[in-house]
């Protein structure tokens, strides 16, 4: 292979894993830029996502199965995300340590239940037949590059839930009201916005969010029970670099990780570029501590 289809490739990588970081990272960028919110449970609506994906391809099968799967895991994710949202974090939400430990707590039941249910091991979803082919190079510098349309279709995805929440943020009524309560939320409220309402429905989108970002994970490899905490890390890492509560802050940092992680692997092993992302986005907060994006609210203050 020549050294720039090689080149290409590790970038086009590090875009791939950048689209599954912006979907696992978005919701969390939402719920704590709104209500300072740490979420320990978020991985686990990942998990969900995947599960709901391998029983709607039982039900479902052949070459649509996967696009049913998509919606199915946005809306049993979004739901458990509002159950969890009015039963817990709703309660713990002036207690920001209790919040993170009853989260921890809910993420610990859920990967118990998915043991008990499915097994340790994991479950297998098939890509359909339509994403198993490749592009590929065979002439010029980019011989030998390949380009999986599963890798393809995740970018895809991506764009389109990213694209889809900037609409909704920026361009609806409902938008309106969740930039108004993270900017000051006392006088939104004084003004007759039913924060409460937003706060609810802002959880259960990022929830729902992370559930489509597990079907994608699910195409890639088992879900398994812990499937989702091996994205929930690299997730706070990219909302904490990107700038609290910032979608653009959120995109940039995604594809700073992702190409930062893929090209530091062509020279050390995966767990030697963990240590080395980490110790990037210690020194990067250390010169910018606000993060890419810095964001203007009252929610972020005292």
């Amino acid at each position: 292979m020549h050294e720039t289809a090689f080149l290409i490739g590790q970038i086009f990588n590090g875009f791939s894993v950048a689209s599954l970081f912006i979907m696992a990272a978005l919701g969390l960028a939402l719920s704590f830029g709104l209500m300072r919110v740490i979420n320990m449970a978020h991985g686990e609506m990942l998990m969900l996502g995947g599960y709901l994906a391998y029983l709607t391809l039982l039900v479902v099968p052949g070459p649509l199965g996967i696009l049913v799967a998509m919606p199915v895991a946005f809306i049993g994710a979004a739901l458990l995300g509002a159950v969890l949202e009015l039963t817990v974090i709703h309660r713990l939400s002036a207690r920001p340590l209790d919040t993170l430990l009853a989260t921890w707590g809910v993420s610990l039941i859920l990967q118990q239940a998915a043991r008990n249910l499915f097994g340790a091991i994991g479950v297998q979803v098939v890509a359909p037949s339509w994403l198993n082919h490749t592009i590929s190079f065979s002439t010029g510098i980019l011989s030998g590059l390949t380009l999986p349309d599963t890798r393809l279709f995740i970018l895809a995805v991506a764009a389109l839930i990213l694209g889809g929440v900037a609409l909704l943020i920026n361009k609806t009524r409902l938008g309106l009201y969740v930039r108004a309560v993270n900017q000051d939320r006392p006088i939104a409220a004084a003004l007759g916005v039913n924060a409460r309402l937003i706060d609810l429905c802002v959880f259960a989108l990022g929830t729902g969010v992370a559930g489509l970002a597990g079907v994608i994970l699910a195409l890639l490899g088992p879900v398994t029970p812990t499937v989702g905490q091996s994205y929930i890390v690299p997730a706070f890492l990219v909302v904490i670099l990107g700038g609290l509560g910032s979608l653009v802050g959120t995109t940039i940092a995604s594809i700073m990780v992702g190409l930062f992680t893929a090209l530091i692997e062509i020279y050390v092993d995966v767990s030697v570029a963990q240590v080395l992302l980490l110790a990037f986005v210690i020194l990067f907060i250390q010169i910018r501590p606000q993060g890419v994006i810095a964001v203007r609210s009252r929610a972020l203050e005292g």
